[in-house]
């Protein structure tokens, strides 16, 4: 097997040392070693010669580089390979190629370069895949990639990145929240959360601030140029690195609804109950897959769903689950999988989960990440009041972010 790094090469970078948001500098050396040991037994498993990453997120798995210049686009400027001839490869055009070497990609990675007007992207994966290839996007003559088992479990190093991207959302989750006033619009919050997080480095795929009468009216309260009214709702789904952190952060005012409390309480019950599910569901022992992919878990997201509908039941809020989807596993992807009532996905740990129960008008959110050590919310950071709640039979008791009052109090 080859060790992924091109003739007079190393993994360190001679260069530009990647920075967050852009590589990630801890694609070099374990990290690097992490993803060839996975993408090594995925070609032999499936007995492929080599495989591709184009979408973004796949591409920053593997990299801990961007391959984004038009964010509109479902794939990037460059591919992403691993193959057993040449190790690890990035395939782009002559446009981006050195900026990419310079800037995105560790040094392990050997850059090739197709002049622009010659070829498609697709095209030029084609001529350089040796042999039987997968991507996870359109290539002549290569499968079909599902990238996403590959991207599950988190390493060492994705976790560490991991909890610095949840720090800093909640920080600027909770900094902009902490300032509101009731006459502010959804959509100059919204406006405020966006800036916040890009200032960390982070972009904000999913903004979503609902005042007392849309969240109460929409699961999803995409901001508009209502006033936030009584109370508020600041629901994100963030990314930086690849990696994706989802929080919500409820705020209420003087003259907030007297129900608030009560439901935000039971959507965090849901929320715990969730997580103690996960807990079960990946056999409860610090891994439910190895990276060879055998499956060692006693559940499936399936099993997830089941507890979450049955808390509902218990709660007093029957059928609550149908009005909007309970989240799952997160990581290089808002939700690497839904918790659906027949969901079969694998219950991976270590891996990050971010649950969003909802109760009329109420929401209970954060990334969560599931060892066999427990669990750890990554997106906290202390300073915000919290509640503990505990599951629906009691095993597991987790501190959960309450309502924060602003205003009179």
């Amino acid at each position: 097997m080859t060790d992924g790094t091109p003739p007079g090469g190393s993994e360190e970078r001679g260069g530009a040392t990647p920075a967050e948001g852009g590589g990630d500098s801890d694609t070099n050396g374990s990290q690097l070693s992490h993803r060839r040991e996975r993408l090594s037994a995925f070609l032999d498993r499936e007995g492929l010669d080599a495989v591709w990453f184009g979408k973004p997120n796949s591409f920053a798995w593997l990299t801990g580089g961007s391959n984004v210049v038009d964010r509109d686009a479902d794939v990037g400027v460059a591919a992403a390979g691993y193959h057993r001839e040449k190790g690890f490869v990035v395939v782009t055009t002559n446009i981006e190629a050195d900026r990419l070497a310079d800037e995105e990609v560790p040094a392990a990675f050997e850059v090739e370069s197709t002049p622009w007007y010659e070829s498609s992207l697709s095209s030029a994966v084609a001529d350089a895949t040796p042999g039987d290839g997968a991507a996870d996007f359109d290539v002549p003559g290569l499968d079909s990639l599902d990238a996403s088992r590959l991207r599950r479990p988190l390493s060492a190093g994705d976790i560490e990145r991991y909890r610095a991207l949840g720090r800093d959302v909640a920080t600027a989750l909770e900094r902009v929240a902490v300032e509101l006033q009731p006459d502010d619009t959804e959509s100059e919050v919204a406006s405020g959360l966006r800036v916040a997080l890009s200032a960390r480095g982070i972009e904000a795929p999913v903004v979503l601030v609902g005042g007392a009468e849309r969240a109460q009216s929409y699961r999803h309260y995409t901001p508009s140029r209502a006033e936030l009214g009584g109370y508020a709702l600041l629901s994100v789904t963030a990314e930086r690195g690849g990696r994706y952190a989802s929080a919500t952060r409820t705020v209420a005012f003087d003259n907030a609804p007297e129900w608030l409390d009560d439901r935000h309480h039971k959507a965090m019950r849901v929320e715990a109950t969730a997580l103690a599910a996960t807990v079960r569901a990946s056999g409860g022992s610090g891994g439910s897959a190895n990276d060879s992919g055998s499956d060692d878990g006693n559940g499936d997201a399936g099993d997830v769903f089941d507890a979450i509908a049955d808390a509902y039941d218990h709660l007093g809020e029957p059928g609550e689950w149908r009005s909007h989807h309970q989240g799952g596993a997160a990581g290089f992807a808002g939700r690497e999988w839904v918790a659906t009532p027949d969901g079969d996905e694998r219950v991976d740990t270590p891996m990050a989960y971010a649950y969003n129960p909802t109760v009329r008008g109420a929401k209970s959110e954060d990334t969560v990440l599931v060892t066999g050590d427990g669990l750890e919310v990554l997106t906290r950071t202390g300073e915000w009041p919290t509640r503990t709640v505990s599951s629906r039979r009691g095993e597991v008791t987790i501190e959960r972010h309450a309502v924060r009052r602003l205003g009179g109090e």
